[in-house]
């Protein structure tokens, strides 16, 4: 019989979580109750183009856009305080912003982390890029408009 992991798994199938987030290649972005980032994976690094060195230490507000930001910590100081967050099943899709400037599509995931005591500690978000397909929507809606139009 196989040795299991505490979670069940045999342990020939057992990674090192370090490994898997690293190597993973959505970004995985933990922050503190503050907003402060504390980790950030590669995948992160190519999204938003900042070096885990750049981001680590800095706010969210590296990557939410201006105009997004007072909105985004009043959902994200809600969280902190309740406990709860309905983007832990729901899928997100929020504008962002990369290193250059240009704007981004994001989709996410968020999980809540918790200290000792059982009070929210951050947040752990599990994103993907979605410019590319977030445009070719755009387009494809905006040729079926023209389409319609033509048509009546």
């Amino acid at each position: 019989m196989l040795e299991r992991t505490k979670e069940g798994y045999p342990m020939a199938a057992a990674i090192p979580y370090e490994q898997l987030i690293e190597a993973i290649g959505d970004a995985v972005i933990l922050a503190d109750a503050q907003g402060t980032i504390v980790f950030w994976n590669p995948a992160a690094e190519r999204i938003f183009g900042f070096t885990r060195s750049e981001a680590v230490g800095r706010s969210l507000d590296l990557i939410i856009p201006e105009r997004l930001q007072q909105r985004h910590w009043e959902g994200y100081q809600k969280t902190m305080e309740t406990g709860h967050t309905r983007y832990g099943n729901d899928l997100l899709r929020v504008p962002a912003v990369h290193k250059d400037g240009r704007a981004l599509s994001i989709a996410f995931t968020v999980a809540l982390l918790y200290s000792e005591e059982r009070k929210v500690a951050g947040i752990a978000a599990v994103i993907r890029d979605e410019t590319q397909r977030f445009q070719e929507e755009r387009m494809l809606r905006k040729r079926l408009a023209e389409l319609e139009g033509k048509a009546s």
